[in-house]
């Protein structure tokens, strides 16, 4: 799997700081707007309440998912479909205790097939996950901001980062 994912040879990082919801939704906006989107594997790490699904369900929206957007925590994965075609997963691994959960459900089925993959919790699968293209983590502040530290991994990270410039 990790051929899908050839690391570059340094990763490339920025930090952003998001005032408000509409910073969250700027990033979103430019993502979906990047080529480099379509096969992609973006992780999402950072607390509870720290932002994740937020930024998310900003992205679904701005590819252009309607209807409610919910938290796959119990579900693990929520399957989705752009207009345009684009399968989309996200998935919660925050409740993922059993490694051989993640064999019984074909998650490495999904990780190697085409179609956009966001994961939040990634740390709850190591060793499973291929290296993600772009990892965002998002740290909330004691002033309600967040502090957003995008990293690419891969050259299709390094587009990513490029084009949420």
């Amino acid at each position: 799997m990790a051929a899908d994912h050839p690391p570059i040879v340094e990763t490339q990082g920025v930090t952003r700081r998001w005032r408000t919801e509409e910073d969250t939704d700027t990033l979103a906006r430019a993502l979906a707007r990047s080529s480099a989107l379509r096969d992609a594997f973006v992780s999402l790490e950072g607390e509870l309440g720290a932002g994740k699904t937020t930024f998310v369900r900003h992205l679904l929206r701005a590819l252009g998912i309607g209807g409610r957007v919910k938290s796959p925590t119990y579900a693990v994965v929520e399957p989705h479909e752009a207009p345009d075609g684009l399968a989309i997963y996200h998935f919660d691994f925050y409740r993922f205790s059993d490694p051989r959960e993640w064999e019984d459900a074909g998650f490495r089925d999904i990780f190697a097939g085409p179609g956009l993959k966001l994961a939040e919790w990634p740390q709850n699968v190591a060793g499973h996950l291929p290296l993600a293209d772009l990892a965002i983590k998002i740290e909330a502040m004691t002033d309600d901001t967040r502090t957003v530290t995008l990293q690419a991994h891969t050259a299709r990270g390094s587009r990513l980062l490029a084009d949420a410039a």
